[in-house]
């Protein structure tokens, strides 16, 4: 039952509250969190929900189809120990330091614990103003909350580290939004998510305490997050000082690159990889306007307000993680109070990188081990020739797995070397003869890369479709399947559920999901290029 929810809510009991009640907006001083109240809506309609997170929480069908389990998660219904707050944070925006940011259109009704005693935040997303609003409204549109809703299960699917959504919600109200900040605002529909995660906790979270000078405040949200979420570093009885806040940095470190080379992998682009945006947990957080590579292209961001500057781009994330991580490590310095083990744990993630990235393109490649000596200039030689014609990235790497491991390079034509890989090409009339000639010599090195390992060719494929999805969220998908739901048809939002389930299996049934993105979407709003009001 939906009212038989058991909450913690741990962080508003252990942290200090804004003492204003009054829900305007302003600078929010000494304090983690404001109390704030959703906004009633008129008419919420459940859109959508994830079975794998309901069953999570507790929730059987029947409760995710009922009328309670709508109003809750829009808002209208508080349930029996909800305390709902809005988070206090500050961040930097594009490399710039912003101030205070803070949940401007995010509430958090509170923290459970399930049956199997794990702790789940429960925030909803597009339920109305804070004190963190700014200018904006705090609300969330149908488009953008899809996305979101989408893409959060997608990326749990494809075994990235990530927040989860339980639920999409209409709130029969209509919301004004310029989603190109052009100077043309429309009405659209209303929505809101409901996240899930074990925390929101974010780089900004300790940033803005720093930057404010609260550093018995910063102590203290520190050891909160320290004793909630990695108590397991933890010896019996440690006193928390500055070993183990050292410790905790390295791990936060550890899990960021870790997160970084699942999204390298599946060809992920974040699009806003702000301080705000970065989980303590090593979890994408805030699908805003991200995108998929369809096309492999290491300059590609989805994000319109970066596309001057493409600071988040797709092959800059790496280091956009690090550049971030010596944020935090700017801003939890007053507790340390030297540099010298900061840069050590900046250096696990470097190597946690590094390491990992190896691992994983040996995995996409089929290879038992990453050879050093050979495997280096092999990817550098690969990566060069993907990015230098347009090649389907995910498509590329599921046809490379048919390559039979037994195959004696030299009894085949270069043209019978490119055919298994061929339907990935975007516009075949682009291939020189120089360009096959180069692709048919590096196939012709993998072939023998993967001989001289004694690969068999069943564990190759084996290998190699377990981390190269077959299905992905590709951004026409998302926005066909928003296309059809702001005419009041759900079907393909839930169709993309019911696929990106399983995105490493074959599913005949769903083949038209895993085709190259069709040339009309190429430039069409939503399918390449987002604004942050998506």
């Amino acid at each position: 039952m939906i009212g038989q929810l058991i909450f913690d809510n741990r962080f508003v009991q252990e942290l200090p509250a804004d003492s204003e009640a009054e829900n305007y907006r302003r600078q929010v001083m000494q304090a983690c969190y404001s109390f704030v109240s959703p906004t009633k809506v008129s008419s919420p309609t459940v859109v959508a929900y994830s079975t794998e997170m309901a069953d999570t929480l507790g929730f059987t069908e029947q409760d995710c189809q009922s009328g309670q389990f709508a109003k809750v998660f829009v808002g209208n219904e508080v349930l029996e120990g909800m305390q709902p707050y809005a988070m206090c944070y500050g961040g930097h925006q594009f490399g710039h330091w912003a101030g205070q940011l803070g949940d401007g259109r995010a509430i958090n009704l509170g923290e459970v614990v399930n049956a199997e005693k794990q702790r789940w935040a429960l925030q909803l997303k597009g339920a109305g103003p804070t004190p963190y609003s700014r200018t904006a409204d705090g609300l969330a549109v149908l488009r953008s909350s899809v996305r979101e809703f989408l893409c959060s299960e997608a990326m749990y699917h494809l075994g990235v580290p990530t927040t989860r959504a339980l639920s999409l919600i209409l709130t029969g109200e209509e919301v004004v939004r310029d989603m190109f900040y052009d100077g043309r605002p429309k009405a659209e529909l209303g929505a809101v998510v409901c996240r899930v995660a074990p925390s929101f906790i974010r780089f900004g979270s300790f940033q803005i305490f720093s930057s404010r000078g609260e550093v018995d405040l910063l102590r203290k949200f520190v050891d909160y997050t320290i004793r909630t979420d990695f108590a397991y570093l933890l010896k019996q009885s440690e006193p928390l000082g500055k070993e183990v806040y050292i410790k905790w940095f390295e791990q936060v470190c550890k899990l960021t690159a870790e997160m970084i080379v699942h999204w390298q992998r599946v060809g992920f682009v974040h699009g806003v990889m702000n301080t705000d945006n970065m989980s303590i947990m090593g979890l994408t957080i805030d699908y805003g306007p991200y995108g998929w590579l369809d096309d492999y292209n290491p300059d590609w961001t989805p994000n319109t307000t970066d596309a001057g500057e493409r600071r988040y781009r797709y092959g800059q994330q790496p280091q956009m993680a690090l550049w971030n991580l010596v944020q935090l490590a700017n801003a939890i310095y007053p507790l340390i109070g030297e540099a010298e083990p900061l840069q050590q744990a900046l250096n696990v993630y470097n190597h946690t990188f590094d390491k990992g990235w190896n691992r994983m393109m040996a995995n996409k490649l089929g290879f038992k081990e990453f050879n050093l000596d050979t495997d280096t200039e092999l990817c550098q030689e690969l990566l060069a020739l993907l990015a230098e014609v347009e090649t389907d990235m995910t498509i590329f790497y599921r046809k490379l797995a048919v390559f039979e491991v037994e195959s004696v390079v030299g009894c085949f034509t270069d043209e019978q070397l490119l055919e298994p890989i061929s339907e990935a090409w975007y516009r075949l009339d682009a291939l020189t003869e120089d360009y096959k000639v180069r692709f048919a010599v590096w196939i012709r090195k993998y072939i023998l890369r993967l001989q001289n390992e004694a690969v068999l060719q069943v564990d190759k494929v084996k290998q190699m479709n377990r981390v190269n999805p077959k299905y992905v969220l590709r951004n026409y998908l998302a926005q066909l399947a928003i296309d059809k739901a702001e005419q009041g048809d759900f079907s393909m939002i839930n169709e993309l559920l019911e696929v990106m389930r399983n995105p490493y299996d074959e599913q005949l049934e769903h083949a038209q999901y895993a085709v190259k993105r069709p040339e009309w979407a190429r430039h069409k709003a939503g399918c390449s290029k987002l604004s942050c009001s998506s």
